[in-house]
């Protein structure tokens, strides 16, 4: 009733109710984002409480970033199944479960079960590839801009939150900032409940910019087909050398960022002398800049093209990763870091997902890009286990940046073997026919 109540107003006003459905998404994804980012802010105290060491804790994190993306291409599917609105709430409610059963715990087992596996599959679920569902199938037009809203959603929850984060830990301890975290969970969850719908057609609506209503597919099949199509979509896709372009420049876009600055960022910091919560502001102007730098991404990728921004945007990275050491490590060096690597943080998100719409078709866009967005948390597990051995053995962190830095040059360089727009490789997605999952 809530839902078509506040169609008829909008309506009044020429304001498509897919907008709603686009803001109720960025806050679930902002705040499951600042989810996934809050452990990074955990490392040093539980290091001090448990005695655990930087790697113990880092396999934890690198399990639930690997989680985190191999569940999203079942996302998609169960998705299209069973609706955005149920499978959003179940995920809230593992990832709320999991949070307040790790309050109690004491051992390294422990740690991984409730962070790296429940919280891997929780957030999985409300990942990338919700916002690329909401974006494709509300959104006919503005589908770019949509993205880019919903992209900057995940990376400025992933930082923004670290400050406040950061603050309650150290004035309250980390138990507390964890209960702030579930207090949002819950308020998103309520607005989940009163808003959300799966599909414009719910309510009477065509997509934003179309003009005919788009009836809900009917699938076909139980459970076992319904978890076995992801795995055809991939079977599928794997044909492409389009899908290994970019599988392989997302799995870079994992290692450079969230495996290696949300998660190390605040302990690197830490190891130059400056303070957590001062580490942390610096994440959130990053979070800051992100997010018009994604919005924009967005704009840009409706309008140019998208190889092009990506090779800009993986260079950029890339220099600004090997320019990290020269800051030495002041508040003034980093925020010039913040500034400029912060733009595309995950300004790569629209351009990718425009791609794999154009070569794989709009119906099997969130469940090809699921495998795509799994290759960048493949990459973000890699960074996030690979920077913590690295300070665990040779006591910096150094080493990781350099790598992630060079990486995102070959990126650069990889992702102009794509096709020009309009066109597609030979042996690539041009023979890939889209059928509806």
């Amino acid at each position: 009733m809530t839902s078509w109540s506040l169609t008829t107003a909008l309506a009044r006003r020429n304001v498509h109710y897919g907008w709603i459905v686009a803001a109720v998404t960025f806050l679930t994804m902002l705040v499951t984002a600042g989810t996934v980012g809050a452990p990074g802010v955990f490392i040093v105290p539980l290091e001090r409480e448990f005695g655990w060491t930087t790697s113990e804790i880092s396999s934890a994190l690198a399990l639930r970033f690997l989680l985190y993306g191999l569940m999203g291409p079942f996302a998609a599917a169960l998705m299209n199944r069973f609706g955005v609105r149920r499978i959003v709430l179940l995920a809230l409610g593992i990832i709320i479960t999991t949070l307040v059963a790790s309050l109690a715990m004491t051992n390294v087992w422990q740690l991984v079960l409730f962070w790296g596996v429940g919280l891997g599959i929780g957030t999985g679920l409300t990942a990338m590839v919700l916002g690329a569902t909401v974006a494709t199938q509300w959104f006919s037009e503005r589908r770019g801009l949509a993205m880019g809203l919903l992209s900057a959603s995940t990376a400025t929850g992933q930082l923004v939150f670290l400050p406040l984060l950061a603050k309650l830990t150290e004035a309250y301890g980390w138990r507390t900032a964890l209960c702030f975290v579930c207090a949002m969970l819950v308020l998103a969850t309520l607005l989940v409940l009163l808003l959300m719908r799966n599909r414009p057609s719910d309510i009477g609506l065509a997509p934003y910019g179309a003009t005919e209503i788009v009836p809900e597919f009917q699938h076909s099949g139980g459970m076992g087909t319904l978890l076995a199509s992801p795995l055809l979509v991939l079977k599928d896709a794997m044909r492409s050398a389009v899908f290994w372009v970019l599988f392989g420049t997302f799995f870079i876009c994992g290692l450079s960022t969230s495996g290696l600055i949300q998660t190390h960022f605040i302990a690197l910091c830490g190891d130059y002398g400056l303070a957590p919560v001062q580490a942390a502001s610096v994440l959130a102007m990053m979070g800051i800049f992100d997010f018009f730098g994604t919005i924009g991404s967005g704009w840009l990728s409706d309008r140019f093209d998208n190889r092009w921004l990506l090779f800009w945007y993986y260079g950029l990275r890339g220099l600004s990763l090997i320019y990290l050491p020269f800051t030495d490590f002041t508040f003034y060096g980093l925020s010039l870091f913040a500034m400029f690597y912060g733009l595309d943080w995950i300004a790569t998100v629209p351009p990718t997902v425009k791609l794999t719409s154009r070569y794989f078709g709009t119906e099997r866009t969130n469940v090809v890009f699921g495998w795509i967005f799994a290759g960048h948390q493949l990459g973000a597990a890699a960074a996030a286990y690979g920077a913590g051995l690295t300070r665990t053995e040779l006591s910096t962190y150094l080493p990781a940046f350099y790598v992630a830095g060079a990486a995102c040059l070959v990126a650069a360089l990889l992702v102009l073997s794509l096709g020009r727009p309009g066109t597609a490789p030979v042996s690539a997605a041009a023979s890939f026919k889209p059928d509806p999952v």
